[in-house]
């Protein structure tokens, strides 16, 4: 009696390597879509650019450098925090042609004006914003698009 062997180690290679770069492929792919289809959540920042400095004793004067989101700037919120302690919000806008410094947001309805290059911003005097000790500034700024950024922020 003969005996027949049969040599099937050609065919499972063959099949084995097929199957993984199959599955490679398809691996790579759902990675793929699922970097790509996160990209479009990311938002990119304003850019305005910014200066706070103070002034005569106790004033705060900020002063807008230019950016390329300037055009849509609306207001600035400047939130101070006098020595670590006490907080206390103002609000920097144009209204019409003139430049406004206030401890109240602006009205609903109000028309803002353009904030352009060199718009200096200067708080009353008599108004104790800064102390004579380390003051944190921090400027926020409110687009025409409903957002707002983080713009600036400083010890004096």
């Amino acid at each position: 009696m003969m005996k027949f062997s049969e040599n099937e180690d050609a065919v499972s290679p063959v099949i084995g390597v097929i199957l993984m770069v199959a599955i490679t492929v398809i691996l790579a792919a759902m990675i793929a879509l699922f970097v790509f289809g996160m990209t479009g959540n990311i938002e990119t920042p304003k850019n305005v650019a910014l200066t706070a400095k103070q002034i005569s004793g106790n004033q705060l004067q900020v002063t807008v450098q230019g950016g390329g989101d300037l055009s849509t700037l609306e207001y600035l919120r400047i939130e101070v925090v006098q020595n670590g302690t006490t907080t206390t919000d103002y609000y920097a806008y144009v209204e019409g042609s003139q430049k406004k410094f206030e401890n109240t947001a602006p009205a609903p309805g109000v028309t803002f004006g353009a904030i352009t290059v060199g718009s200096i911003f200067t708080s009353d005097e008599g108004d104790d914003i800064l102390t004579s000790g380390s003051d944190q500034v921090t400027i926020t700024g409110h687009f025409m698009d409903g957002r707002e950024y983080m713009l600036l922020n400083i010890f004096l």
